[in-house]
């Protein structure tokens, strides 16, 4: 008979093997998807197989007495799937057609349920058992065998994710710089970043992002026009920097910076060997960084920043940038036809998972400066990731003011979904790789219109200005204190401390004494200016849309600042503070209201080449946190013959880099009048002139460019101008507090406040908060800030009160348990505070401060070993938590373990302030009244002289009025700043 000739014996021998081959091979390729050659190479196989065991299953039923028909019901399981098999094997297996790839699978699971099933049913047959029987259970076992290898590899993928790809805190911080990354003898050393094997890597690898553009164009487009492709020596401001750099404290110094920036470069250690005026206008020193820059990255040591991640060269790399036309075409198809591979090579857990990826570009976002860099000690440069760790927008923070309706990421605000027909989007959305941020100046010098548009749109609205009260001078104010509970040391820091440590909501040090007299909130109450008096402008700046300090980065190089001007109706101005000279060209009005960092070399010279290396102290640092707010308060004259009504306009004003750092990184040169200028690695005393050649700038255009300034967010109010009395005489009326309580300004009310609290007003501030809670007694925030003010005050009497409503209101609410915690603590009873700690951890697990004040009140009750896993739990948020280590060096103390006691105290050493460093300070402030005035945190601004500024009517009146409230109120920050400096040697004493 035909159905047991040799032939056909044969054929269904050949399709058996086939098909199980096929099933084999399909359960591997789905539960893998490593980029190495053996996968590839199955998935090339893949396609072949499937076609081959079709083509095979085919022939073999048109033989004669075939037991199954080609038109069975089932067999249609087959045609279709091998159909999607070969639309897929043509249009490849990439995220539009998932779908597609979808109906294949199932499709063919489907066919193979068919044909085991009718291999079963003739296996039962007298007539076909010997022929069918023993095939029937080898298919059988072969598909069990595959499924089960499919789900556990998938299972144990699932359930035990690759360890590389996690990203985890060691238990203890290094000592020093040389324990951190590869240490003093790793590739790129002094910056924590390294590669698998310690080699280099060479920079083709880096610079071949252009590839990428086949598959990826849009993303490639967005990226083209991105900060991280202008990371490096393509970017003017950062080439000029590290020209400075390099000739004054090295090249090795430098790495500092290059592990973050100049990976084609660095990895390939020429910038190791070469001076980089030497191969700056290389093709490997204007890549900037590409897209192997993020996305070879394996591994991501830990959340302590400074480059500490590890690089490595993809196996598949060679053929990948083959020349060969063959292979090259190869390794497209293979990527095509099965995305796995690259994906896995390419996207890592911490590029996808949410709870990952700011862990991952805190590798970049987050640096400290130590010895192998500034020659000095351990300071904090810029962070960016901490304070969003801490804060309500991460959700992590259990103190925050306000919480967003969901917890955001990095990915949220600078990589947002926008539509795409890459070969990588889902359902028609890419992951933006523009990082829109804050820099419209690099765009600028290289005109890329487009680039500049999407920052300013990111820009706008990020924050919101608001001019909120007029407010009289206080009566009987003074200095006071510190802020209550700062029993805590500081932090070595040239950036700001928010939530993720106790004193960095708390406060600067407090005035006491009755609040200011308010005429509030303007736009709402009815009120009118007199000729002739003197008022107080408060304007509130509150953050919406950011989730980090404000601004971020590195501040001490940013023109940011509230403009504010008071105009008539006439046009003519009575009041200008933040003005730009050379029509908003030139340098910033100097006594404009800052958000910066200035800081001081050894000499007390300002830190304004991005010479952070140089850092010896901190004149002040004004950053507004996430969800928070600041207030400004500007000092009027009205004078005696202004018009009838008079504009207030308050705008919020960014310029990517400040005026003199502009001028200088494209033109600055050594005065050649001072021929040996004295400079070391602490300070640089030599003068600059801006007169240096353009010819060979990084940028389009051979010429300075003007940095836009973008107003982020800008108020105004209108108010009419009446006389000062009845009779119509010069003298000012005496100033009448109007308040007006309205529900819709619950919120500025409270943004007032937080800004009062946050510079130390916290009579102001309770006031403030106080008028919240009257106006919605059922907000429960309301409360607590009450409380908060109160608590900072040391007045925790009061507070118990306003907590006790606030969780009445709210029993979980953590921020109230936070601070009932803080009362009982100042009551002494560390059990019941200790209970209230815990409410709030139960929350939010993941506050480190939260965690400091438990440890606490184990250590008070001398319950040391307990109170060593509460600080080893704040140790895996952040290494570096100063809090943490003082107490883990006492804890330790108290156990008697001497070693670790003193491995913690030089932690704590290693991160607290330096104190006296503060003296370098002094000499500056006397020479510079207006920074002076900045630095204290609370302060007003005067108008600079109006007559005849920028060629505008003023009034020439407003002159001499100016000097005048200059001296008085000079006057007083004199004495204000003289008690805190007594104050503060006492206590140093």
């Amino acid at each position: 008979m035909a159905d047991s000739s040799p032939s056909r014996l044969r054929a269904g021998r050949v399709v058996l093997i086939l098909g199980l081959l096929l099933v084999a091979n399909s359960a591997y390729i789905a539960a893998f998807g490593d980029p190495n050659l053996f996968y590839v190479a199955n998935a090339l196989l893949h396609p072949l197989l499937g076609l081959a065991a079709v083509v095979a299953l085919v022939a073999y039923l048109f033989q004669r007495n075939s037991k199954l028909r080609l038109t069975e019901p089932g067999m249609y399981f087959v045609y279709l799937s091998t159909g999607f098999g070969v639309f897929l094997a043509i249009v490849g297996m990439t995220r539009p057609h998932t779908l597609a790839l979808y109906a294949h699978v199932g499709l063919a699971v489907g066919g193979l349920f068919f044909l085991l099933g009718h291999l079963g049913r003739l296996g039962r047959f007298a007539e076909t058992r010997a022929r069918f029987g023993r095939a029937y259970r080898t298919a059988a076992a072969v598909a069990l065998a595959s499924a089960a290898f499919y789900v556990s590899a998938a299972a144990y993928y699932r359930l035990r994710p690759d360890p590389e790809f996690q990203i985890q805190n060691p238990p203890l911080a290094p000592l020093n710089m040389e324990g951190e990354g590869g240490g003093p003898s790793s590739l790129l050393f002094p910056s924590s970043a390294t590669t698998v094997d310690g080699k280099p890597i060479k920079s083709k690898f880096f610079m071949d992002s252009e590839s990428c553009q086949k598959c990826h164009p849009d993303i490639y487009h967005q990226w083209s026009s991105s900060m991280h492709h202008f990371a490096s020596f393509n970017n003017q401001w950062y080439r000029k920097s590290i020209e400075y750099m390099q000739d004054t404290i090295g090249i090795r110094s430098s790495m500092w910076c290059a592990g973050c920036h100049d990976h084609a470069l660095a990895f390939a250690d020429l910038m190791q060997k070469h001076p980089i005026r030497e191969i700056e206008h290389t093709r490997e020193a204007q890549n900037g960084l590409g897209c192997m820059s993020c996305h070879s990255i394996v591994h991501v040591n830990d959340t302590m920043g400074q480059g500490g991640f590890v690089m490595e060269y993809p196996p598949l790399d060679e053929l990948a940038s083959s020349k060969n036309p063959l292979l090259h075409w190869a390794h497209d198809y293979a990527v095509l036809l099965d995305p796995k591979p690259h994906r896995s090579a390419f996207l890592k857990d911490f590029h996808r998972n949410p709870r990952l990826v700011p862990e991952f570009c805190s590798a970049c976002h987050k640096v400290h400066l130590d010895v192998p860099v500034n020659h000095y000690r351990w300071i904090r440069g810029f962070d960016d990731y901490d304070n969003w760790q801490a804060s309500g927008v991460s959700g992590f923070g259990a103190r925050s003011f306000y919480y967003p309706p969901k917890s955001q990421t990095c990915v949220d605000c600078h990589m947002p979904l926008v539509p795409s027909k890459d070969f990588a989007n889902l359902d028609g959305f890419v992951h933006s790789h523009r990082f829109a941020a804050a820099n419209t100046a690099v765009p600028t010098a290289y005109g890329d219109q487009e680039q500049v548009e999407a920052v300013e749109q990111f820009l706008k609205g990020a924050l919101s200005v608001d001019i909120f009260a007029l407010a009289a001078e206080p009566e009987g104010s003074a200095a006071a204190g510190g802020a209550y509970g700062q029993e805590t040391p500081q932090l070595e820091s040239t950036f700001a401390v928010g939530e993720e440590s106790s004193t960095g909501l708390a406060g600067a040090p407090a005035s006491v004494g009755p609040p200011s007299k308010l005429i509030a909130p303007l736009g709402r109450v009815d009120t009118s200016l007199h000729r002739g008096e003197t008022v107080r402008v408060e304007v509130v700046v509150r953050t919406r849309k950011v989730g980090h300090f404000f601004p971020g980065g590195t501040v001490d190089a940013f023109d940011c600042w509230l403009e504010f001007q008071a105009r008539d109706e006439k046009g003519r101005a009575i009041f200008w503070s933040g003005g730009v000279a050379d029509h908003g060209r030139g340098p910033v009005d100097p006594g404009a209201h800052f958000y910066r960092s200035l800081q001081l070399d050894a000499h007390g010279n300002p830190i304004n080449k991005r010479n952070a290396w140089s850092t010896r102290a901190l004149m002040y640092t004004r950053l507004i946190p996430p969800g928070a707010a600041d207030t400004a308060h500007f000092r009027l004259i009205v004078p005696a013959h202004v018009g009838n009504r008079i504009t207030f306009t308050a705008k919020l004003n960014y310029r990517k880099f400040s005026w003199w750092h502009t001028q200088w990184a494209f033109a600055g040169v050594r005065d050649p009048r001072q021929p040996h200028p004295d400079v070391t690695p602490n300070y640089d005393d030599g003068r600059w002139v801006f007169a240096g050649d353009l010819s060979e700038v990084s940028a389009k255009d051979q010429r300075i460019p003007d940095v836009p300034i973008v107003v982020i967010a800008e108020n105004s109010v209108e108010l009419p101008v009446v006389n000062a009395g009845a009779d119509h005489g010069p003298a000012p009326t005496s100033f009448a507090e109007s308040l007006k309580l309205d529900p819709k300004d619950r919120e500025r009310w409270n943004d007032y406040g937080i800004g009062l609290l946050l510079q130390g007003d916290l009579k102001g501030a309770e006031r403030a908060f106080e008028t919240v809670a009257q106006i919605d007694p059922k907000y429960a925030d309301g409360w607590v800030n009450v409380a908060r003010a109160r608590v900072q005050e040391g007045n925790t009497d009061r507070a118990k009160p306003a907590l006790a409503k606030a969780l009445e209101l709210n029993p979980r609410l953590a921020s109230a348990h936070y601070f009932t915690g803080l009362v009982l603590k100042a009551d002494g009873n560390y059990p019941a505070a200790y209970d209230e700690f815990a409410k709030a951890e139960a929350e939010y697990p993941l506050d480190r401060v939260v965690r400091n004040q438990i440890g606490r009140m184990l250590f008070l009750q001398r319950r040391y070993r307990e109170a060593l896993e509460q600080y080893k739990h704040t140790l895996q948020v952040d290494p570096e938590d100063l809090e943490a280590h003082y107490n883990l060096m006492l804890c330790y103390r108290g156990l008697r373990d001497d070693a670790r006691a003193a491995r913690e105290e030089k932690l704590y050493l290693r991160f607290k302030a330096d104190e006296a460093s503060q003296a370098i300070t002094g000499p500056y402030k006397l020479a510079h009244p207006e920074d002076n005035n900045e630095a204290q945190p609370i302060h007003e601004h005067v108008s600079v002289a109006m007559e005849g500024l920028q060629g505008r009517p003023a009034y020439g009146e407003v002159r001499s009025q100016e000097s005048e409230v200059r001296s008085k109120r000079a006057g007083a920050r004199s004495a204000l700043a003289g008690s805190r400096e007594v104050r503060r040697g006492a206590s140093s004493r």
